[in-house]
């Protein structure tokens, strides 16, 4: 008898208990957690619609211009131009091809003999390789490759640094301060893991001697190991919206487009107008653009030229490259703001598209709506019923913009779904860096050189004594990540109990695609 008093005693109790805190949980809830919840709402419907009318106007854009076949670069004569070139041959332009690169054992020699194999007249050809390799073995190869070169006729110079002062722009910028570049009217900068076709300069070069206004031409990028695996195949789809998109819509439209800081040639004259490279930011060749823009040059982007080179199969490689292209666009914004709508040169609709669309949004609320609505404000609607969440901004809007963003790459259409998912997952990553960026703080100067296999990652899978040991366990777990799985994960159990609204089905997908982010098993296996 006593047993069974005190046992009711206990279930009273704890009854009592959580009696309680249902009471202050639903006092809270209407007094608190609905207001905030609200004003969220409105924010990310507000930077969602943005977003979409953003999305929109691109895909409607290039539309007309596939429709009417109005792309920027075919409007000029490219084939004269170059039979033009070929007949006075006395005056075919210097040209300096520079290669920067660091520690890159796994590719320097397919950059350097890509670009070695260019075809230009030799002795209007220079080849710069800026070699920044802190490993001595690899210092010594770079360099036993260029003098391999140099003694077959290609002029070839090899620069090495004592210091990484500058990083990129720090090396771009000393190479084109050597003497014998003095002579140069045009530059091609290529990564470490680019390969240029031997044509490419009869491809680019022409545009920059029939229109002296032309400050950059960009080239298109063409990723070789896209199939490696799904990461790789996400990441295309991503980057092919950028360049099929959003570069062709800037170049065909006459408006500000990057450069994206390798595969283009710049004007030399452009770069000295513009104040040279500046190592203010983790991007450099985007603040060169702006800057050269604001001078009055212009771009043209050439979307039938494309360069192969490499996607990060990594996802510590791919991640410490999204920090540094979403933290530099937000902290160059910071910097750059004002001096663009002071600047004089340009007219305000271009201030407004470069501010606005080019940064604002793109670069910005992009990353923000996508985290903060879709996996923050949108999970918490579906548990506070006191919150309407219309089906018009929570699913037909974000539904229709995914597909304008996803149209670039038609072979993986069929991926959407991962591709929404990954995405989402990304930008946690992406809105903290941009952040970090808006406010300069730690990180905000990161630069950690993207690291890239070649043909070393096929040859470890066929050759399993090349493999290394795999990372350990505390550097494939990302907190963050696994923080916000749960938080969905809760979010999907309560909506699956008490609502009737399916919205339990998103949740848990986005909820295991965030674990299995958080756990590391994402990308290709690290060797």
């Amino acid at each position: 008898m006593r047993n069974t008093f005190h046992e009711e005693t206990e279930m009273r109790a704890s009854s009592n208990i959580a009696g309680k805190l249902t009471d202050l949980w639903q006092e809270k809830r209407v007094t608190v957690v609905v207001p905030i919840l609200t004003v969220a709402l409105y924010i990310c419907v507000a930077m969602s619609i943005m977003l979409f009318i953003e999305r929109l106007y691109m895909t409607c854009v290039i539309l007309g211009i596939k429709f009417l076949g109005k792309k920027r670069y075919t409007m000029y004569r490219l084939n004269a131009l170059k039979e033009e070139v070929e007949k006075k041959k006395k005056e075919y332009p210097k040209v300096l091809v520079q290669i920067p690169m660091y520690n890159e054992r796994e590719v320097y020699k397919l950059s350097i003999g890509a670009v070695c194999a260019l075809s230009w007249p030799s002795q209007c050809l220079i080849v710069q390789v800026l070699d920044d390799s802190t490993n001595k073995s690899i210092r010594d190869m770079v360099q036993a490759e260029c003098e391999k070169w140099s003694s077959k006729g290609v002029n070839v110079m090899y620069e090495n640094r004592d210091n990484r002062s500058g990083y990129k722009a720090g090396a771009l910028r000393e190479g084109l301060q050597k003497e014998y570049v003095r002579d140069c009217k045009f530059v091609a900068i290529f990564d470490a893991d680019f390969q240029p076709d031997d044509k490419f300069l009869w491809k680019t070069i022409p545009y920059l001697l029939e229109n002296p206004e032309l400050g950059l031409v960009q080239a298109k990028w063409k990723f070789v190991n896209a199939d490696e695996c799904l990461m790789t195949r996400l990441q295309e789809m991503s980057l092919d919206y950028h360049f099929n998109v959003e570069q062709e819509v800037g170049s065909s439209t006459y408006q500000f487009f990057g450069f994206n800081g390798t595969a283009g040639v710049w004007r030399i004259e452009a770069i000295n107008d513009a104040g040279g490279w500046k190592d203010r930011t983790t991007v450099e060749d985007m603040d060169l653009a702006v800057r050269a823009s604001l001078k009055g040059w212009k771009f043209i982007y050439v979307g039938d030229l494309p360069v192969k080179n490499e996607l990060p199969s990594t996802f510590k490689t791919f991640r410490f490259q999204q920090h540094r292209w979403s933290c530099g666009p937000a902290n160059l914004f910071k910097k750059m703001t004002k001096e663009i709508i002071f600047c004089e040169r340009v007219s305000i609709w271009k201030k407004i598209q470069v501010v606005y669309a080019f940064f604002f949004v793109r670069k910005i609320i992009a990353h923000w709506v996508t985290f903060l609505f879709y996996c923050v404000v949108i999970p918490a609607c579906t548990v506070v019923p006191e919150v309407y969440l219309p089906k018009l901004v929570a699913i037909y809007i974000p539904a229709i913009t995914t597909l304008l963003n996803s149209g670039g790459t038609k072979r993986s259409l069929h991926l959407i779904v991962f591709w929404i998912l990954f995405e989402n997952v990304m930008s946690l990553h992406r809105s903290k860096a941009a952040l970090i960026g808006l406010l300069e703080a730690n990180r905000v100067n990161e630069w950690v050189v993207t690291e890239k296999l070649g043909n070393a990652n096929r040859q470890r899978q066929s050759n399993p004594r090349l493999t290394k040991k795999r990372q350990c366990l505390g550097e494939r777990i990302h907190m963050g990540e696994i923080c916000v799985g749960i938080y969905l994960l809760i979010c999907a159990i309560i909506n699956m109990r008490l609502r009737n609204d399916h919205f339990f089905v998103y949740l848990y997908m986005q909820s295991a695609a965030f674990f299995i982010v958080g756990f590391g098993y994402v990308g290709a296996t690290p060797n």
